[in-house]
């Protein structure tokens, strides 16, 4: 991973891989889009899994870790799948600029029971890479292929 400074800027070489929304609640189905709106203190447009007016808005999830488990991208029910970071080493508080929209990391996500539907043991395994947790700061468009920028 490269980085560049710059007048408390720093941007990292990665980039959204996956797009998902949910149509409903447990229907245990994420739909892959090319572009999303995020709403600010929302989530993203259309997603049965947003939670409006709490730290769980949208979930980041890292290309390697689903890779590293054997999980087609979208399964875990992540709304972005990144590539080129680990969605863990963004600390909470850390603000992230996709495409017109900005995000506040507010949480690990912790894998649950659900990732057990998928595959019996997946919950083990994705403990400590499931994914993180943020909230929409300034809604606007997000598209598959932007890059990622921490501000």
């Amino acid at each position: 991973m490269s980085c560049a400074g710059g007048a408390g800027k720093v941007t990292v070489m990665a980039r959204i891989v996956g797009l998902w929304t949910s149509p409903a609640k447990n229907s245990g189905r994420m739909d892959a889009r090319d572009r999303v709106q995020a709403i600010e203190g929302h989530g993203l447009e259309g997603c049965a899994h947003a939670r409006p007016g709490t730290k769980r808005q949208v979930l980041f999830a890292s290309a390697q870790h689903l890779d590293d488990v054997g999980v087609e991208y979208g399964r875990i029910r992540e709304n972005f799948t990144v590539e080129g970071a680990d969605v863990h080493d963004w600390p909470v508080g850390q603000q992230v600029r996709i495409g017109e929209a900005l995000f506040e990391i507010t949480m690990v996500c912790d894998p649950c029971s659900r990732m057990d539907e998928i595959r019996p043991g997946l919950q083990a395994e994705l403990d400590g890479r499931r994914g993180m947790l943020a909230l929409v700061v300034e809604g606007g468009e997000v598209a598959a292929g932007d890059e990622i920028e921490l501000v």
